[in-house]
């Protein structure tokens, strides 16, 4: 088995905070490039309503800004020393974007965490790691919050 891609999927939850550890420590294992990725939902294509183009371009620009500054202060301490990362920020809906990325970039192996919802919570929110096992084009790691092991 050979690794050289790995996709760390984050939305700066404590999930994702709980799984860059296990995205770091495989790319090291592996000597594979790490991306660093965030989805901005794009309103507009999740609830299908029109939304003015020029308003949204400004706060998508400023949803952009704060996502690509939070992936490069968010995880400084677990990236120290670690050379081989890119971070992307893509817009659209997340597990969506995420495969495609995957694809795309013929990425090895995605890493994300998981909120550990159920009933009505998973059933409103649905789940994006669960989508993005579905759906992806490779292996997927989903790491769940300490609390809510059994």
């Amino acid at each position: 088995m050979e690794i050289k891609k790995i996709m760390f999927a984050t939305d700066f939850s404590e999930g994702s905070l709980h799984a860059l550890p296990y995205a770091v420590d495989m790319a090291k294992q592996y000597g594979a490039r790490l991306y660093l990725v965030h989805v901005m939902y794009d309103v507009a294509k999740t609830a299908g309503w029109y939304v003015p183009h020029t308003s949204m371009d400004a706060v998508y620009q400023d949803i952009e800004k704060s996502a690509k500054s939070e992936l490069e202060k968010c995880f400084i301490d677990e990236m120290r020393g670690f050379k081989e990362v890119e971070r992307v920020v893509l817009k659209g809906i997340p597990y969506e974007e995420v495969c495609n990325f995957a694809t795309e970039n013929k990425i090895d192996m995605i890493v994300l965490g998981t909120h550990g919802r159920r009933g009505i919570d998973r059933m409103l929110f649905g789940s994006t790691a669960e989508q993005v096992v579905r759906n992806a084009p490779c292996p997927v790691l989903s790491v769940r919050l300490p609390e809510h092991r059994a």
